[in-house]
């Protein structure tokens, strides 16, 4: 097949052809990296994340319904080891990282007045602003605005009503609004 669908590639793989599933691995890998860097804050935690994610997408393939699209399926599994990861982690804590990971220390990473932002320290600036969001305001923001999914695949994902989406999306926009201003006020 030139340009097999993921149903596709999933009929092969459950029909005996796990290289089949190496074409689903190609095909999300990058996005679903993306995603898990923006919701870790860090990339190695990442990297793990979406390592385990195949794995036991494999493992459950059988499983899938295709109720939802395969990369949803695939980013619940994501987002869902993510939270795990992280709930075994917070009692390791070190008393100076209880008001977050990416604290960004102002005089070190900020360039004077004079100096235009690029767009790498822009990014990187609205990159750590999103990390010290509520776990919960910064999973809906990944979803819509990083990912691109609609209220009601942010809602299944999440397993949320989308009334709770809709509000958590907003104060998480408006946090986010709220720090970045003093960064880029003119």
């Amino acid at each position: 097949m030139i340009n097999p669908t993921d149903n596709d590639l999933i009929r092969q793989t459950l029909a005996g052809q796990p290289e089949a599933f190496e074409g689903l691995v190609r095909r999300y890998q990058g996005r679903l990296l993306s995603a898990m860097v923006a919701v870790c804050g860090a990339v190695q935690e990442a990297e793990d994340v979406v390592q385990e994610t195949f794995l036991q997408a494999y493992c459950k393939l059988d499983g899938f319904r295709s109720e939802s699209r395969f990369y949803t399926w695939l980013y619940r599994i994501a987002f869902n080891l993510s939270v795990n990861m992280r709930r075994r982690k917070r009692p390791a804590l070190s008393a100076d990282h209880r008001d977050g990971p990416n604290q960004v220390d102002v005089q070190d990473q900020t360039p004077g007045p004079e100096e235009p932002l690029n767009q790498a320290e822009r990014s990187e600036m609205v990159l750590n602003a999103i990390q010290r969001l509520p776990e919960e305001f910064r999973q809906v923001l990944v979803l819509r605005e990083l990912e691109g999914f609609c209220y009601e695949t942010i809602a299944e994902v999440l397993a949320l009503p989308i009334g709770t989406v809709r509000s958590r999306l907003h104060r998480a926009r408006q946090q986010l609004k709220d720090e970045l201003q003093t960064w880029f006020a003119d």
